[in-house]
């Protein structure tokens, strides 16, 4: 998968994030098959609280900031149908917000790099059709593929309360 990294707010190195980015795609993509296809691409914005908050009040009617948003251009059977051979296609468009991501990590104790890493796998599977809030079943699914990716990175289980043995 090819990825485009924009770096809109002070992010502390951010010619950092795109590495972070392509690691995360990778070890992803390890759990994940289908994203691996070389025609996809997906689009992050490390960008701050404001424009999230703007996103996440035109796209979703919440008038506030979050974490990361993820905005899927296709559906979940598109990209398992999808060959390898072909034009590129467009699976997503991320956005993490700043001041919530440095937040979060201060709350939890961890580096914003490893939040951020969280963040991106996260956001890829929203990409790739995986969703939490449609059951308990998924939201499971959803973080054990985020513990197995994670962990490929040297990275936690960011729930702390699994065991993937």
């Amino acid at each position: 998968m090819e990825l485009g990294v924009s770096v809109e707010a002070d992010w502390p190195s951010p010619q950092n994030l795109e590495a972070l980015s392509a690691a995360a795609a990778i070890a992803l993509a390890a759990e994940v098959p289908e994203l691996a296809n070389p025609r996809l691409s997906a689009s992050l914005a490390f960008t701050s609280d404001a424009e999230v908050h703007a996103l996440n009040s035109e796209w979703r009617g919440k008038d506030q900031p979050t974490n990361v948003l993820s905005f899927p251009m296709l559906e979940r059977a598109e990209l398992l149908a999808l060959a390898p051979d072909g034009p590129p296609e467009l699976l997503g468009d991320i956005a993490l917000a700043l001041e919530t991501c440095t937040r979060e990590a201060g709350d939890k104790s961890i580096s914003l790099e490893h939040h951020t890493a969280h963040l991106i796998v996260h956001g890829l599977l929203h990409l790739a059709g995986y969703d939490h809030e449609t059951s308990p079943e998924d939201a499971r699914a959803m973080e054990s593929l985020e513990i197995k990716a994670l962990a490929q990175m040297g990275i936690a289980d960011p729930y702390g309360d699994h065991d993937e043995n």
